[in-house]
C-alpha cells in the first residue's frame, strides 16, 4: 500500500488542544431534526455544505451554505429542525491565517462514493429484514476457529455458483447454499464453511478505504488503507452511490454469517491512514497524525502517516468506533493491524468500553504485536508491542510469529524451512513448547491470548512456503505443477501441510488459518498480493473440490477440537520421542507430529490401552495394549487416545 507523503502543516509536537471527552460528534438524523457537531479547535469558522448527491459528478452544486456555531471543548455545532436523512455534506474550515480547508466528517458514519462527501443517516432505517432479531450465536471457547478472508475473494471465483450480481460483495454471504458451478454436489462460500465446521469469519478491512475506485468495476486491494473509519467500503455493494446501500448490505452480510452458526471478526487499521492528508488532520491540522520531536510524520507503519493514539481525541475516537460497530453492526471482534503501533491505554480503554457493552465480554481483541518500523510515540507511552503485552488486558490475543516460524520456516526468508519442512531437529523443542502457547517461556500472558497459525493475508500462503522449501530447484524456483499440488513430490508437501494443521488446531490457544489454507491456496509465489488483482487473490472453489481429501482432515481437526475443552487451554505435557518428532500428551490424549521419512515406533505414554482418533494420512492403526508401542507413519500426524480419553 502506497500513502501520500505530503502532510498539512503542523503544529509543533507538544502542542494540544482541551478534548471534548462527552459530547456526541459526527451527523444526527431523526424525524425531529438533525443535528451536526465536530471538533475544530484550531478554527475560527466552520461552514456546513450539503447536497442532493454524494460526489461532484452527480452534483457539485451545494444546496445550501450554513454557518456552525462554536460549543464547548473546541466543537462547533449546527442544529436543523428537519430531517435530512439522504443529504450529503462536507466542511469548509477556515483557520487563523485566512487558510480553508474542505473536508468530510471523520465521525460520519455513511458517506457517497470514494468517501468525499459524508452522508447523514438515520441508521433505524438501514436494517435489513430480521436485523432486530439477529443474535450472534455463543461459542465454547473450545469451539473457536478463526478463518481469515477478503470479502471479494469468497465469491470472485466465476464457478463460485453466487449469482453474478453479488459476486465479490457483501451480498454473496446472503446465499447460504451455493456450490460449485451451481450444480448442487461440491458446497461453496457459506454452505462450505459450514462443512467446514469453523467457527470465526475474520474479514479483511471492511471499512471505508481508499484505493480503489468505488464507482469503476474490478478494482482489487485488501484494504489497509482507511479513509473513513465508520463507514462500511462503497466497492462490496451493489451501489456505491447511495451511502445507505453499503450500510444495509454490510447488515445483511453479518446476519448472514450469524445464522449459519459463526462470529464476525473486523480486520481494523487505526494504526495509520491512508493519506496523511486525511479528514483528522484537515479539520485539526497537527493533531492526529503521530510526529517526532522536529514535527516530522512519524513512519512506524510504513505508510508516512502513523496516527497518535495516545492523544485523548484520537483514544476517544478508538473507543467510540469499535464500540460503534460492536453496537451498530453487530461484530463479533477486532483484529487490530499493526496493534504495536497502538498504546497500551487505548487497547485497554477499548476492551474495558466493549466489556460494559451487553455481552460484551465475548467480543474478541487480538492483534499484531509488532509495527513496520519505529514510531515517534513520547516517552512514558507503552506501546502494544511484544515487550508490552504484559500491560495489556489479559483478554487481548495476539498473533505468536514464533509458532508460525518454528512450524514452516521464518517468514521473511522464503527458502529457510521450519519443522515440517526440513529442520525438524532444530524446531522440535520450540514446537513442543508452542502446542503450549509457549507457559513458562515469558510469553505474555496465558493460552487464551496466544493466537496460533501458520498462515495469514501476508507473506508467503503455507502452500507456496512450501513449495519455496520443499518443491524448489537450486535457483529456488518450484517445480513444474508444484503450485498446483500436482507435481513431482507434491505428496510430501501435502504430507506437510498436514502437519503443520494438525500442530495449529491441537495447540493450546485461538488457532487461525488463511482462508484456502485446508486445500492448498497458491498465490504463485506471491509474497504480498495487496493490488495483484482478484484472480491471482479469490478462492479456487474447483481446487477445494480437487483437493477434498485435506478439506476433510481439516475439518476431522476442527471436530476434535471442538470436542473436548481441553484442547484450548490444558497443559502440554512433552514426551520423550526421538529428536525430531514432536509429541505431547494434553489431558487424555497424546500428540504426534512425525515429519521424516521413517516409520517410528515409540512406547505408549502410560499405563492403559490407546486408539488412534486421527491420523493425517488416513493410515489404520489397531489399538495399543498397555505397555505396547505406537508406530508413527512417515511424514504422519497422529493423535491417540487414552483408556480414559473423552469419547464424544
Amino acid at each position: 500500500m502506497t500513502c501520500a507523503t505530503r502532510a498539512p502543516a503542523a503544529k509543533p509536537a507538544a502542542y494540544d488542544y482541551p478534548p471534548c471527552l462527552d459530547a456526541e460528534l459526527g451527523a444526527s438524523a431523526s424525524e425531529s431534526g438533525t443535528r451536526f457537531r465536530v471538533w475544530a479547535p484550531a478554527a475560527v469558522s466552520v461552514t456546513l455544505r450539503l447536497f442532493s448527491k454524494g460526489t461532484d459528478e452527480e452534483d457539485g452544486r451545494p444546496l445550501g451554505r450554513f454557518p456552525m456555531m462554536p460549543g464547548p471543548d473546541g466543537t462547533w455545532e449546527l442544529t436543523f429542525e428537519d430531517d435530512r436523512h439522504g443529504q450529503y455534506y462536507d466542511y469548509l474550515v477556515e483557520f487563523g491565517n485566512g487558510s480553508v480547508r474542505r473536508t468530510a466528517d471523520p465521525w460520519a458514519r455513511a458517506a457517497g462514493a470514494n468517501g468525499r462527501r459524508s452522508m447523514v443517516v438515520d441508521l433505524s432505517r438501514t436494517d435489513p429484514e430480521g436485523w432486530g432479531d439477529d443474535r450472534p450465536p455463543l461459542i465454547a471457547p473450545e469451539r473457536l476457529v478463526v478463518w481469515e478472508t477478503h470479502i471479494g475473494d469468497f465469491s470472485n471465483d466465476p464457478r463460485s455458483g453466487v449469482p453474478e450480481a453479488h459476486r465479490g460483495g457483501y451480498l454473496a454471504f446472503t446465499h447460504p447454499d451455493t456450490s460449485l458451478d451451481g450444480g448442487g454436489r461440491y458446497p461453496t462460500c457459506v454452505a462450505y464453511l459450514k462443512r467446514l465446521g469453523v467457527t470465526v469469519v475474520q474479514l479483511m478491512p471492511f471499512y471505508d478505504f481508499g484505493s480503489v475506485d468505488e464507482t469503476l468495476p474490478g478494482g482489487y486491494n485488501w484494504g489497509y488503507d482507511p479513509v473513513n473509519y465508520n463507514v462500511p467500503e462503497g466497492g462490496y455493494a451493489t451501489d456505491p452511490y447511495d451511502g445507505a446501500v453499503r450500510i444495509r448490505e454490510c447488515k445483511a452480510m453479518i446476519k448472514a454469517l450469524h445464522d449459519a452458526g459463526m462470529l464476525v471478526v473486523m480486520d481494523v487499521v487505526y494504526n495509520h491512514m491512508f493519506s496523511p492528508d486525511n479528514w483528522f488532520e484537515r479539520m485539526t491540522p497537527g493533531y492526529f497524525c503521530r510526529r517526532k520531536r522536529n514535527g516530522a510524520l512519524s513512519n512506524g507503519s510504513d505508510c508516512g502517516c502513523d496516527m497518535a493514539t495516545e492523544k485523548p481525541m484520537f483514544r476517544r475516537y478508538m473507543v467510540d468506533s469499535v464500540v460503534y460497530w460492536a453496537r451498530e453492526y453487530h461484530v463479533d471482534g477486532f483484529r487490530f493491524d499493526l496493534m504495536g503501533l497502538i498504546d497500551t491505554d487505548t487497547m485497554n480503554a477499548m476492551r474495558e468500553a466493549l466489556d460494559a457493552l451487553p455481552g460484551g465480554e465475548r467480543i474478541l481483541m487480538y492483534g499484531e504485536p509488532w509495527s513496520a518500523r519505529d514510531t515517534g510515540a513520547g516517552p512514558g507511552v507503552t506501546l502494544a508491542q511484544k515487550n508490552g503485552l504484559g500491560d495489556l488486558d489479559a483478554r487481548i490475543g495476539w498473533f505468536c510469529d514464533r509458532t508460525r516460524d518454528a512450524i514452516k520456516g521464518h517468514v521473511f526468508s522464503p527458502r529457510a524451512g521450519g519443522f515440517v519442512n526440513g529442520r525438524a531437529r532444530d524446531e522440535a523443542g520450540d514446537v513442543t513448547a508452542a502446542a503450549d502457547a509457549w507457559r513458562g517461556a515469558d510469553a505474555g500472558g496465558g493460552p487464551n491470548r496466544v493466537v496460533q497459525y501458520v498462515s495469514a493475508h501476508d507473506d508467503l500462503t503455507l502452500w507456496d512456503k512450501l513449495c519455496a522449501t520443499m518443491l524448489a530447484g537450486e535457483d529456488g524456483t518450484p517445480a513444474p505443477g508444484a503450485y498446483d499440488a500436482d507435481g513431482p513430490d507434491a505428496d510430501r508437501a501435502l504430507a506437510a501441510n498436514r502437519i503443520a494443521a494438525g500442530l495449529v488446531l491441537t495447540s493450546a490457544g485461538l488457532p487461525f488459518m488463511l482462508s484456502g489454507e485446508e486445500f492448498a491456496r497458491t498465490k504463485h509465489g506471491d509474497d504480498d498480493s495487496y493490488d495483484s488483482g482478484a484472480e491471482e487473490n479469490r478462492l479456487d472453489w474447483a481446487r477445494a473440490r480437487r483437493l477434498d481429501g485435506m478439506v476433510r482432515y481439516y475439518a476431522a481437526l476442527i471436530g476434535l477440537r471442538a470436542s473436548d475443552p481441553v484442547w484450548a487451554e490444558g497443559r502440554r505435557e512433552p514426551l520423550r520421542v526421538d529428536g525430531e518428532v514432536a509429541a505431547y500428551r494434553v489431558g487424555g490424549y497424546a500428540v504426534y507430529a512425525n515429519p521424516t521419512d521413517r516409520t517410528i515406533p515409540v512406547p505408549a505414554p502410560g499405563e492403559g490401552a490407546w486408539s488412534c482418533v486421527l491420523d493425517s494420512n488416513g493410515s489404520p492403526h489397531p489399538d495399543v495394549r498397555p505397555g505396547g508401542r505406537l508406530t508413527l507413519t512417515p511424514r504422519s500426524f497422529t493423535v491417540w487416545r487414552g483408556a480414559g480419553g473423552r469419547r464424544d
